[in-house]
């Protein structure tokens, strides 16, 4: 099983993807966190990222592809990969397209979670406040830079994907239970 969560950060796409990891063994392919991880570790990739990640920009497709392809390869025999926050340009999507083809693998499932940016931008301010892990990319200015971009340049991968896939569309504005619940029915129905 390859599943995409879409939907703008904040949305709770990283909170649904540990609940399928612990219910369904998945491996969750998160671009934030791989980053985040490579910064913290001060790895070459983490000191080419990390003034890009703080000004809330994305980093470059070249660079993305290649770590999900090393991920990808990675996670061969897990029973299924989420990919949460990949792609995020029609490039990267394009390149996944490729890199399934070329590890003889399909994209079983695209989920959209829909939210309201108002309740987004609370909830995202909220994290911040409450977590004890403080991410660089949560504070106000930086939460509406990120939303700009991924308006330009992530939420069209909606419409791209649409043309070749069926897009299921959940409302994020439910709790983690209803929306995981969804997702949940979603899987079993493509098993």
């Amino acid at each position: 099983m390859n599943l995409i969560l879409l939907g703008p950060p904040g949305c709770g796409k990283g909170t649904q993807a540990l609940n399928l990891v612990k219910k369904f063994d998945y491996y969750q392919l998160s671009t934030g966190d791989i980053l985040r991880e490579a910064i913290a570790n001060e790895t070459q990739t983490g000191k080419l990222v990390k003034d890009v990640l703080a000004s809330g920009k994305l980093v470059e497709d070249e660079l993305i592809i290649k770590i999900m392809e090393e991920k990808i390869v990675e996670t061969k025999f897990k029973p299924g990969r989420i990919f949460d926050g990949f792609p995020r340009t029609i490039i990267q999507a394009n390149e996944l397209e490729g890199l399934f083809k070329h590890h003889q693998m399909n994209l079983d499932l695209i989920i959209e979670l829909k939210v309201d940016e108002h309740a987004l931008m609370s909830r995202i301010i909220k994290r911040a406040e409450e977590s004890v892990e403080k991410r660089a990319d949560d504070n106000s200015d930086i939460v509406k830079k990120r939303l700009e971009v991924y308006n330009k340049e992530t939420k069209p991968i909606v419409d791209y994907y649409s043309t070749k896939y069926e897009i299921n569309s959940i409302d994020g504005m439910q709790s983690i239970q209803e929306v995981g619940n969804i997702i949940e029915n979603l899987i079993d129905n493509k098993q």
